[in-house]
């Protein structure tokens, strides 16, 4: 018998369709790319249940005749190009003619559009890619696609779809990507009835102010720059303003927004020593290139391009960003009330300000002291510090505000200074989390939260509860914590408890059955512990080394890093050629 068979076209259509439409979010970005290609100036996109059950895009663009509105929803057919030569210079954002009839392979499609010199409407209804129907209709000019049941056929692929929040945070990406890309055009995000994002046609840095909100808006700083192989243009955060993802960057390629490490690595090293290892600034960069040298037929869903001159083009990225920053005074703006403490914490909290501009990041002497006396203190009050497992050893010094050197009876160790208090924090952490003890906030912290993390806070506050967070609304898509758990408690850092938490939203719905809890416990132990360029004392390393020998395991960081190395006085020998 044969082994190879010819699939059924019914087949064909929905492998196809699943190479572009993964989730609602991707039906999304494919509708609002037709849009733009389409010249619309106000795109409105509605959803229900996260877009699982309901999905309409709305635009007010130039709209199809009845004839090219049947032949769209076929295979491979697209106004943007004609022939291969035509990839070479595509300007739109979609070229590849899979968009709509990949949405009709999975879901129940009904599509209304009308030209403007048109007196009446085409509505066509596809289900499955099955043609239901066509005929005239009533209609405003552009284009409004319906898209119900999102993978009612393929019952494989639809049990794999995530809840109605995570679903819905991933459309908010899509959203927000379009909207600061295309600032020229109006977006609005409605989910079941409720407006969630509107983004109005404007000025870029309005547009981060809608979308980011006015603390980040304000620490934006503009960038320009032309070089050979590239124009460079947009927006980037000050030093102080900072994330703990790369979430908040977007990187557009001649209007399409792309995802590209080479760009992300340029623009980190545009701000060389100005932000610590770990944090990512807040960015909207627009790359302009000779369209003959980028490729955008990378990828079915076009956010992966490829480019001849990468290196050079990445080079005007960091070169773009560094004049950016030197022509700013990146003194941060430290706004804390005096009674920023817990209720057994009455001392006013003081914050020595850095001028950054230039010099390497450095941390307070006040800031290294507050965490290393948190976690002495804590061992202490839980458990004697076992000075028995402290070997014989005798601080040194401190190399490049990090490493810590210190003589052993055997020669030489080298202490990695954020890794050894993130081990120290994490085991605090895991013996402390198992009951949940809170520590309430005399003045609560609120967190400016962007769309996307509003929507996932709403589901993830029972969770976050069972962590000893305590969270409450705070007017219309605002939240305050008020209380923390114990072992963040005598920190009291806002930035620190907003980036806890939005690291833990960053995984979308949280469940203690998929391992996040550890990864939880490793991420509060990491922002809480004394960071790299933190410069320390001799007492301070002193009573780093006292902690870190005095946890279970003193030799590796919770995300599995050494947190020590030694020399023995045999390998110093050889070293140095001397005669063992």
């Amino acid at each position: 018998m044969r082994k190879i068979h010819l699939l059924d076209e019914a087949t064909i259509s929905k492998i196809a369709a699943g190479e572009v439409i993964e989730r609602p979010a991707s039906v999304i970005k494919e509708l609002i790319e037709n849009s733009i290609d389409a010249g619309a100036s106000d795109i409105s996109i509605e959803v229900i249940k996260g877009g699982k059950e309901l999905i309409r895009v709305t635009d007010n663009g130039c709209g199809m005749s009845r004839e090219d509105a049947s032949l769209s929803l076929m295979k491979h057919t697209t106004s943007k190009i004609r022939n291969i030569e035509d990839l070479e210079t595509v300007t739109t954002m979609g070229f590849r003619g899979e968009a709509l009839s990949s949405i009709a392979a999975v879901a129940k499609l009904e599509m209304i559009t009308k030209t403007r010199d048109e007196i009446s409407g085409t509505k066509v209804t596809v289900h499955g890619s099955k043609l239901v129907g066509i005929s005239d209709t009533g209609a405003a000019d552009g284009t409004s696609v319906l898209a119900e049941e999102l993978f009612y056929n393929i019952p494989a692929r639809k049990k794999y779809l995530k809840s109605d929040s995570t679903e819905l945070a991933h459309i908010i990406d899509v959203v927000t990507k379009n909207a600061l890309g295309h600032n020229n055009i109006s977006f609005t995000l409605i989910h079941n009835g409720t407006e969630i994002l509107r983004s109005p046609a404007s000025l870029l840095q309005d547009t981060i102010i809608h979308i980011y909100g006015q603390e980040v808006a304000r620490a934006m700083v503009p960038v320009d720059l032309e070089s050979r192989f590239a124009k460079v243009n947009g927006f980037v955060s000050k030093p102080a303003i900072t994330r703990g993802s790369i979430d908040s960057q977007s990187f557009y390629i001649n209007d399409r927004s792309v995802t590209s490490r080479a760009i992300s690595h340029a623009l980190r090293d545009g701000y060389g020593t100005l932000i610590q290892k770990g944090r990512f600034p807040v960015a909207v960069l627009k790359i302009y290139v000779d369209i003959r040298e980028v490729d955008v037929n990378v990828h079915p869903t076009k956010n992966q391009v490829r480019l001849s001159h990468e290196n050079e083009i990445s080079d005007a990225v960091s070169e773009a960003v560094r004049r950016a920053l030197s022509n700013e005074n990146l003194t941060p703006d430290i706004k804390i009330p005096v009674t920023q403490s817990l209720i057994y914490e009455q001392t006013p909290v003081s914050q020595t300000l850095i001028k950054e501009t230039g010099t390497r990041f450095k941390f307070p002497v006040k800031d290294t002291d507050r965490r290393l006396r948190h976690t002495e203190r804590y061992i202490t009050d839980k458990e004697k510090v076992n000075t028995t497992r402290t070997p014989d050893i005798r601080v040194l010094g401190q190399v490049d505000s990090l490493y810590v050197i210190a003589e052993t009876r055997d020669g030489l160790t080298i202490i990695d200074q954020h890794a050894a208090h993130e081990r120290i924090f994490f085991e605090q952490v895991m013996r402390e989390f198992k009951c949940a003890n809170s520590q309430e906030l005399i003045v609560p912290v609120n967190l400016e939260l962007n769309a996307r993390e509003r929507v996932l806070m709403k589901e993830s506050i029972p969770y976050l509860e069972g962590f000893g967070f305590r969270i409450s609304g705070f007017g219309p898509g605002a939240f305050a914590v008020t209380a923390v758990p114990n072992v963040l408690g005598k920190l009291g850092d806002p930035s620190l408890i907003h980036d806890v938490i939005a690291d833990i939203l960053s995984e979308g719905k949280i469940k203690n059955d998929t391992g996040l809890f550890e990864r939880v416990m490793r991420s509060i132990a990491c922002k809480s512990a004394i960071k790299a360029g933190a410069d320390c004392s001799p007492d301070q390393m002193e009573s780093l080394i006292k902690q870190l020998f005095s946890t279970e395991n003193p030799y590796t960081c919770p995300h599995g890093r050494p947190t020590m190395v030694s020399l023995n006085r045999q390998e110093l020998d050889r070293l140095f050629k001397r005669r063992l």
